[in-house]
């Protein structure tokens, strides 16, 4: 089993999470997150004073799949998040040992 990581810009959230979904991928879990990477922020102008915003909102969607699923995901969230823009985000795979379903005690894919 894999652990995805995908931050990603917080407009195109339902465009992955429908993608995600017609994929198969029964659940996921989200937060809300700042960060810059190449972006490294921007400028605005508020009541004539220019500041520098650092930190740039973003969505972190975590994704635990079997490891037959990983590629399909991994595609699917690159089609719908994508812009063409910097700033579009990243994505992690990370390895999972197990998991357990509190409810059932269930463990391994069968918690998934």
């Amino acid at each position: 089993m894999k652990k995805i990581e995908a931050i990603i810009r917080p407009f195109k959230l339902d465009d992955v999470r429908e993608a995600l979904s017609e994929i198969g991928v029964k659940g996921m879990t989200l937060t809300e997150v700042k960060g810059y990477g190449r972006q490294k922020g921007h400028t605005e102008v508020y009541r004539g004073s220019e500041y520098k915003i650092d930190f740039l909102p973003k969505i972190k969607v975590e994704i635990i799949v079997k490891d037959a699923m990983v590629e399909r995901v991994l595609a699917t969230i690159v089609k719908a998040a994508r812009t063409g823009q910097v700033g579009d985000g990243k994505i992690f795979i990370l390895p999972v040992e197990d998991v357990i379903r509190i409810r059932t005690e269930e463990s391994g894919e069968d918690a998934v």
